[in-house]
């Protein structure tokens, strides 16, 4: 699995992925932090936190496009299935390094937020510490999510257009599931319709409460879809 994410790693710096992940990112992150807070003259940082949920929205999908449809095209899928290493491991390898450039991202936006206390008013209070760590909890584990929805759908095709497109359509359906939600009456639908959004349990972090049920639903959820992807691979190894 190291050398899986190594491999992955090294792919991200050494083509232009990694690079327009990152900075196409922390630019529109600047924008909305701007705008949210130093321009509202505000420390309060949540409008700014969900922003970020939309910026991932769009912009995992670019990590994860090429996981597996690039080595569909390249015709290095065989090399990888052949390889000394479980198909596990390997998509393990592959999901961790995205994760990864996750955590880059996230630990580099809040660099933004270290300045904040200068720029609001003088009457008004700094960051609450509690609601910023719970955010980044929050925006950690829906990554997760986003990550192994992403890595999953790479590994149904070889066009990394089509698996860009998919993913973020699949990840704006969760999104508009949960906005829908409240307008339902069924009980059992709406039950049904509460564990596929990925977003009802977002705000227990980002009220600074510590939610072990949505922890525990947020690494059950990346579990399945990794477990699917593997399922995907293990059937194309024995076929």
């Amino acid at each position: 699995m190291l050398a899986i994410f190594k491999r992955e790693m090294r792919s991200y710096f050494t083509t232009s992925i990694g690079y327009i992940f990152l900075a196409s990112a922390l630019i529109i992150s600047a924008v909305i932090f701007s705008i949210s807070t130093i321009f509202s003259q505000t420390a309060d940082t949540s409008v700014y936190f969900s922003g970020l949920v939309f910026v991932l929205m769009i912009f995992i999908p670019i990590l994860t496009m090429k996981s597996f449809s690039e080595e569909k095209r390249t015709k290095t899928e065989q090399l990888l299935l052949t390889a000394p290493v479980s198909t596990i491991q390997m998509v393990l390898g592959k999901f961790f390094s995205a994760f990864t450039m996750l955590a880059i991202f996230l630990a580099s936006s809040c660099v933004f937020i270290l300045p904040l206390n200068s720029f609001v008013a003088e009457d008004a209070s700094g960051p609450n510490g509690a609601l910023v760590i719970g955010n980044i909890m929050a925006l950690l584990l829906v990554g997760m999510c986003f990550i192994a929805i992403g890595i999953f759908i790479s590994s149904l095709t070889e066009n990394q257009f089509a698996a860009i497109v998919i993913t973020i359509l699949v990840l704006l359906l969760l999104f508009v599931i949960n906005l829908f939600n409240s307008l339902i009456d069924v009980y059992a639908i709406r039950v049904i319709l509460d564990w596929l959004s990925i977003y009802a349990r977002y705000t227990s972090f980002t009220n600074g409460i510590f939610d072990i049920g949505a922890l525990i639903y947020y690494i059950s959820l990346a579990g399945v879809f990794l477990f699917l992807t593997v399922r995907v691979f293990e059937s194309r190894k024995y076929n």
